[in-house]
């Protein structure tokens, strides 16, 4: 596994360039693509262009965004869609396979079941255009019980949950954005990671909780640096990945810190030196 640079998880605004030149300054093993960007670079210079820029840079690529959007009206989900094809055949071209996005916990409009029912009906055209184009779509689960507390219904919020959702989508590549901090709050444990397998796994997120804060009332939004508080046992989370097999991008997500008091380098830098003192824990190179 490496660590990956995903600049909007620690606060900082980047396009390509600036992501690539912060993460091979700081230590990082890779950055995420953004694949809008990407399209533009593709069109303007050439495929090529855009692949020598993270070679050139000797990093690999992390993961690239879910660019559809699922949530909304008919005509804007199918317009969203129409252009979908293009990007995942980008990415193919480009070499980065992982694809992911996260799925509210909650809603107010629909059931348990209808919700269900429209998330399957939405992403199954998406994740049969990936699949066409070799790509596992990861999916994060939002699990503190704060995030959809307000909501009239509940929806899924756990991994087996969106492991069966996957399932439910039925066309095999569907599987698991790992959040650490949603891990924790979902109160699931390091048998419940031992139960996985290496290819339930597209993408990787940590970060680190508030001390003092029970467990069931954490805030997402509200989070710490990796290694930061030790209330997630990062260390003990990240071996048994690796111990799975995992090789594939690991990314701080501690959402605004440490880029709400320092520059992007400052910020860079202290999210590397935090992800190895999580390596160091977890006793792996």
């Amino acid at each position: 596994m490496f660590k990956n640079l995903a600049p909007g998880g620690i606060g900082i605004q980047a396009n390509i360039h600036e992501s690539l030149e912060l993460a091979k300054s700081t230590g990082f093993g890779g950055t995420d693509l953004n694949i809008v960007e990407a399209s533009t670079l593709a069109e303007t210079h050439s495929i090529q262009y855009v692949k020598d820029l993270w070679s050139e840079a000797g990093l690999q690529m992390g993961a690239w965004g879910l660019e559809i959007d699922w949530r909304a009206s008919g005509a804007a989900y199918y317009e969203s869609l129409s252009r979908f094809a293009k990007f995942a055949q980008l990415a193919a071209d480009l070499g980065c396979f992982r694809c992911t996005s996260a799925l509210p916990g909650w809603s107010d409009e629909l059931t348990f079941t209808e919700n269900w029912d429209f998330h399957v009906k939405r992403l199954r055209p998406a994740a049969e255009i990936l699949k066409d184009n070799g790509h596992a779509l990861g999916l994060e689960y939002i699990a503190p019980s704060t995030s959809r507390a307000s909501s009239k219904y509940g929806f899924v919020h756990s991994m087996d949950g969106m492991l069966a959702l996957g399932a439910g989508i039925g066309t095999g590549n569907v599987r698991l954005l790992l959040d650490a901090w949603h891990w924790y709050v979902a109160h699931e444990t390091i048998a419940d990671l031992k139960k996985l397998n290496v290819d339930d796994i597209v993408s990787v997120h940590i970060c680190d909780a508030p001390a003092g804060v029970d467990v069931d009332d954490q805030v997402d939004g509200v989070r710490a640096m990796p290694a930061e508080t030790g209330v997630v046992p990062l260390g003990e989370f990240i071996r048994i990945v690796s111990d799975l097999g995992y090789d594939g991008p690991v990314a701080a997500e501690p959402l605004r810190k440490p880029a709400d008091h320092m520059s992007p380098m400052e910020a860079a830098q202290a999210t590397s030196e935090s992800l190895d003192t999580v390596w160091r824990q977890a006793g792996i190179s």
